[in-house]
C-alpha cells in the first residue's frame, strides 16, 4: 500500500487505541480461565495471531464487535491443533511457548523469518536444561516436553517477554517457582503490566526483591469481565502531531497505568524545549516517534537503543535512512543514537516503511509537516489497522493507493 500524506495541520480529538500489550495479556489470562469477556479489543494482526494460537490450544473464542468471550485452555484437556501460527508477533511467540510446555505434546510454532531472527535463547537454554525438545529453523520452532516448577534464572537485558511468558504458565504447575532476573532489567514496565494482568484474573505473583519473583503453584485463573485500557505507545503518534503544527487531544488514557510508554508527554516536552539526553531502555517502542520528534524540533541524544535492532526492523538504522530523505542527519551507534537539529525539507525520494508499523506511523507524522509518499504503509495493520482513517478524521490529507 502506498500512502501520500499532504502538508496538513491536524486538529480535533481522538480516542486512544486499546493497548495491544495489555490485550495480549488479558486474552491469554482469559483463555486460561473457565470463561471471560475482554472488552475494547482492537483486532490488529498481532492480536489476531494471539487469538489464533489460543484457539489452537483449546480456547473457546467468540467475538462480538470489539469484545472477545474466551476461556477453556486450562480445562480443555486436549488441544485442537499442535501447529500455532504467530505471524510476526514477538509477544505471541514468546508468550505461547511456555503455555505449550504445560502439555507433554509436540508443538510447532511458526511465523515470518524476521520473527525467528529475534532471539529465543532464553527458552532454548531452559528446554535444554530440562530435557525438553527444542528445534528451531528460519521460520519455526518445534518443542516437546513438560515445563517443570522450580528456580529459573533469566537474563533481564534480552527481552522481558520471556519472563512474562513464564509468569503465565508457572502458576498452573503443581509446585512453587521463582524467577531470578540476572543483570540489568530492561523494559521493566512490561513486567508490571503482566503482574497487573495476572492479578486482575486472581493470580498472584510476589516480588521478593528487585530481581526475584516468587510464583506459587496450583493457582487458577478466575473468570473476569474486563476492558483493555488505552494505549500510550500508539497514542504517542497522535500527540506528536502537535509538534508539527497540529492541535490534537487524545482521550481515553488512564493516569493509573503500568505502561512504560506513558512517559511520552514528558519526553516530547523535553525535546520541544532543547536537545535532551533521553534513555529509552524502558520504552524502546517510543524510539521511532521520538526520533521523528527530535527531527522536527531541536534534535536529541538517545541511549539504551540497542534493542531497536531486534524489532520488526532495525529501527534506529531504518529511521536514520528515512530521516536523511528529509535532510536530517542521524548518528547510530551500538547503544546510542543522535538525531541532529535540522531544517526538514520535503523528501524528493519515496519513503519506505521497512515492514514496520512504528516506522510508517512516524514517517506519516513527519509528512504532515513536509508532505511525502510512504511505500509499504500496510505495515500499520500490525498494531493499528485504522491509523490512516484516524488521521483523515483529524483533517490530514491522506491519499491511499493499494498495490
Amino acid at each position: 500500500m502506498i500512502v501520500t500524506v499532504g502538508k496538513s495541520a491536524a486538529a480535533g480529538s481522538v480516542k486512544a487505541p486499546p493497548s495491544k500489550s495489555m490485550a495480549h495479556r488479558y486474552l491469554i489470562c482469559g483463555a486460561l480461565s473457565s470463561g471471560s469477556e475482554i472488552k475494547g479489543v482492537d483486532f490488529s494482526e498481532d492480536i489476531k495471531a494471539t487469538l489464533g494460537c489460543l484457539e489452537s490450544l483449546g480456547a473457546r473464542v467468540k467475538i462480538e464487535d470489539n469484545s472477545v468471550f474466551i476461556g477453556g485452555v486450562a480445562t480443555a484437556g486436549k488441544t485442537v491443533k499442535e501447529n500455532l501460527f504467530c505471524g510476526e508477533s514477538g509477544s505471541t511467540l514468546r508468550f505461547m511457548i511456555p503455555l505449550c510446555l504445560l502439555e507433554d505434546k509436540k508443538f510447532t510454532l511458526s511465523g515470518t523469518e524476521r520473527l525467528f531472527s529475534r532471539s529465543l535463547s532464553v527458552y532454548d537454554d531452559i528446554c535444554r536444561s530440562q530435557g525438553i525438545e527444542f528445534k528451531q529453523d528460519k521460520k519455526s520452532v518445534t518443542l516437546k516436553g513438560r515445563l517443570a516448577c522450580g528456580g529459573y534464572a533469566v537474563r533481564g537485558d534480552i527481552s522481558s517477554q520471556f519472563i512474562s511468558g513464564l509468569m503465565f504458565a508457572l502458576p498452573l504447575l503443581a509446585g512453587d517457582s521463582t524467577v531470578d532476573i540476572t543483570g540489568a532489567l530492561e523494559s521493566a514496565s512490561y513486567l508490571g503490566m503482566t503482574v497487573k494482568a495476572l492479578a486482575d484474573f486472581g493470580v498472584r505473583v510476589k516480588r521478593a526483591d528487585e530481581h526475584t519473583f516468587y510464583i506459587k503453584g496450583s493457582q487458577s485463573y478466575k473468570p473476569r469481565e474486563l476492558a483493555v485500557e488505552g494505549d500510550y505507545s500508539n497514542a504517542a503518534f497522535f500527540s506528536a502531531l502537535n509538534l508539527t503544527g497540529g492541535n490534537v487531544s487524545v482521550r481515553g488514557l488512564s493516569k493509573k497505568t503500568s505502561q512504560g510508554d506513558a512517559v511520552y508527554p514528558e519526553l516530547f516536552e523535553k525535546i520541544a524545549k532543547g536537545t535532551p539526553d533521553i534513555d529509552i531502555s524502558d520504552c524502546p517502542d517510543l524510539g521511532p516517534v521520538l526520533m521523528a520528534a527530535a527531527a522536527v524540533k531541536n534534535g536529541a541524544h538517545f541511549t539504551g537503543t540497542h534493542r531497536l535492532k531486534i524489532k520488526e526492523s532495525d529501527r534506529g538504522a531504518a529511521m536514520a535512512e528515512e530521516l536523511l530523505k528529509f535532510g536530517c542527519h542521524t548518528d547510530v551507534g551500538e547503544n546510542e543514537i543522535t538525531v541532529h537539529k535540522c531544517d526538514l525539507k520535503t523528501p524528493e525520494l519515496p519513503l519506505y516503511g521497512h515492514n514496520d508499523h512504528r516506522i510508517v506511523m512516524s514517517l506519516a507524522v513527519l509528512c504532515t509537516l513536509t508532505g511525502g509518499t510512504i511505500y509499504g504503509a500496510e505495515a500499520v495493520a500490525k498494531s493499528l489497522p485504522d491509523f490512516f482513517d484516524r488521521l483523515s478524521l483529524l483533517g490530514v490529507d491522506i491519499k491511499v493507493e493499494n498495490k
